[in-house]
């Protein structure tokens, strides 16, 4: 009689738990252990930053199932019939002999836990750079639950005024949202010249920084820190960068992360390109019998065609079932990921799927994109929010490419519209025909994201002509003679306008008319709130024979730059 399959994973975190999970339902009879070095299992990472902010208020809802019952040892033993160690951290693994050592870290104890499986989970660790002062007292980094309970122990004990966040993707957008709720004054520091850089292109990162500012966070980009300074006792009181001083009670590092493959790598199991375990489409590491998925593994990106390295939850949890499946003897591939995040940040939601524009065009693809912001549901039904959307296509297939939210609407149903349709390879002319659902509380008749590739469709055909904010910025520094002529009604212009000297208002009324005493060899870039009237604007002066004109993409909702609010100045 054939001996049960023996099962050793070690990380308990998310591809770990959901890997060995996976594993029973598949295989009732295997020996399934998991080895976990930290205190907590199976918890909820990514509800950190809401744990500090107070919206999550106890450690315990992360850590707990959806009815409430707390994913320990106990619940893994009783209801997924899987052994978990806790406090048991992995030192190495004999790979001919199929063992693998394990300290305990509250004896000290070397043991061993033979294997015919090894899946490795162990995750990613945040990045600390070795900058002086950087191991004072209150500056943290998130993780783990004990980062978060730490930044939670500082706040009540210390009592902060003054925090600042290093990094401005998720994590330190999060939690500065978290610590503006909290009271205190918030700064974020990006060493890119924007936020989010590596999920938003340009333009779109200005959209959400304008609206970070308007929340009272002081947002400092293309600066990076060099170090921390501390009062006597070893208490954080200032954060030093390149350009700079901030006073600061609490920092926050959150500039990535890096995978965990010590272990791997002591094993002389293969190590990818990006620095995370190379494993095959089966998650199958160099050595057959260990499979590794997670954050410390490599990811296969679909439109780059090769593999990345990317911290995902979700991809985490995807890596874990296909692993439990091809350990247990079924056989299934990874296909892929599009590279799809989303985030809140104050009442904005910000995500991106696909490539941004920046990095398609080092691809080398053939780049064409448009700004389309649209109204996430019909404007007569109380409610309405704008979404911003950039969508980026490749010229010559119509492929699309890549698309990025950036509003308070609601955005990320869109995200996933779009990674659903990038993931199948659709076209530009596909989206066009989307059949989606549509009521006034959730929609236009003609979705945000449908509406997108409209415009976009426009413009591949030539119907369309556009210039993008940034094109616009271009002119003014060349001092070109234009007009930007502003086409939205009166009371519109007298809410918000663009902060520019080429400005001319006509309202869209009263175009036909009053365009026939504009000069015909002038150039115009009609836009307005959302840049519909502007295109209609376009047309109107194409058809009464002017031949230098174009639109703004994205009308004053996505102008990157500087806005007037309020009457204009004189009247």
């Amino acid at each position: 009689m054939a001996e049960n399959l023996k099962i050793v994973v070690v990380g308990g975190v998310a591809a770990g738990p959901k890997a060995a999970a996976r594993a029973r339902r598949c295989d009732p009879q295997a020996e399934i252990t998991v080895l976990e070095k930290g205190q907590f299992i199976s918890y909820g990472a990514c509800g950190l930053p809401y744990l500090i902010g107070g919206q999550v208020p106890d450690l315990k809802e992360l850590l707990a199932t959806p009815v409430g019952v707390m994913r320990n040892a106990d619940f893994f033993r009783a209801v997924k019939g899987v052994t978990v160690l806790t406090g048991k951290e992995a030192t190495a693994i004999d790979r001919a002999n199929r063992l693998v050592k394990v300290r305990d870290l509250a004896t000290s104890q070397e043991e061993t836990y033979p294997y015919d499986r090894l899946v490795l989970a162990t995750g990613a660790v945040p990045v600390r750079p070795p900058l002086p002062g950087i191991s004072l007292k209150n500056v943290h980094v998130l993780r783990h639950p004990g980062d978060g309970l730490n930044i939670l122990a500082s706040l009540q004990e210390n009592k902060p005024k003054r925090a600042v966040l290093i990094g401005t993707g998720a994590i330190g957008l999060e939690v500065a949202e978290a610590l503006v709720d909290r009271g205190l004054e918030v700064t974020v520091v990006e060493a890119m010249d924007q936020v989010f850089p590596g999920w938003l292109d340009f333009e779109m990162g200005a959209i959400l920084q304008r609206h970070i500012a308007s929340k009272g966070v002081q947002v400092r980009t293309g600066e990076r820190v060099s170090s921390f300074g501390g009062d006597e006792d070893g208490r954080l009181e200032v954060v030093y960068t390149d350009r700079g001083e901030y006073p600061a009670d609490l920092a926050v590092l959150a500039i990535g992360v890096r995978p965990s493959v010590e272990l791997a790598r002591q094993a002389g199991l293969e190590i990818g390109q990006t620095g995370a375990i190379k494993v095959d489409s089966y998650l199958r590491t160099s050595d057959e019998n260990i499979y590794a998925g997670g954050d410390c593994a490599e990811v296969y990106h679909r439109l780059l065609k090769r593999p990345v390295f990317i911290s995902s939850g979700q991809i985490a949890n995807v890596h874990g079932r296909i692993i439990g499946t091809n350990i247990t003897g079924g056989k299934v591939a990874y296909q892929g990921m599009v590279g799809t995040g989303v985030a809140k940040v104050f009442e904005f939601t910000a995500g991106c799927t696909g490539l941004t524009e920046a990095v398609a065009r080092k691809e080398g693809y053939d780049v064409i994109t448009t700004l389309a912001p649209s109204p996430d549901h019909a404007h007569y039904y109380p409610g309405s929010k704008f979404v911003g959307l950039k969508m980026i296509a490749d010229r010559s297939s119509g492929r699309v490419l890549g698309v990025q939210v950036v509003g308070p609407g609601d955005a990320a149903k869109r995200l996933d519209a779009a990674a659903t349709a990038i993931t199948m390879g659709a076209t530009v002319s596909d989206l066009t025909q989307l059949n989606l659902g549509y009521a006034p509380p959730y929609s236009t008749a003609i979705d945000v994201l449908i509406n997108a590739a409209w415009v976009m469709e426009n413009k591949l055909t030539g119907l369309a002509q556009a210039v993008t904010p940034m094109e616009v910025q271009e002119l003014t520094t060349k001092n070109e003679d234009f007009m930007l002529l502003d086409v939205r009604s009166p009371g519109e212009f007298q809410e918000v306008r663009l902060k520019h000297p080429k400005v001319f208002f006509m309202p869209l009324g009263k175009l036909r008319e009053k365009a026939k005493e504009f000069p015909k060899d002038k150039r115009f870039i009609p836009f307005c709130k959302l840049s519909l009237r502007g295109y209609e604007a376009q047309k109107i002066l194409q058809g009464m024979g002017f031949t230098n004109v174009q639109f703004m993409d994205g009308g004053w909702v996505q102008w990157p730059y500087e806005l007037e609010t309020g009457p204009p100045k004189g009247e």
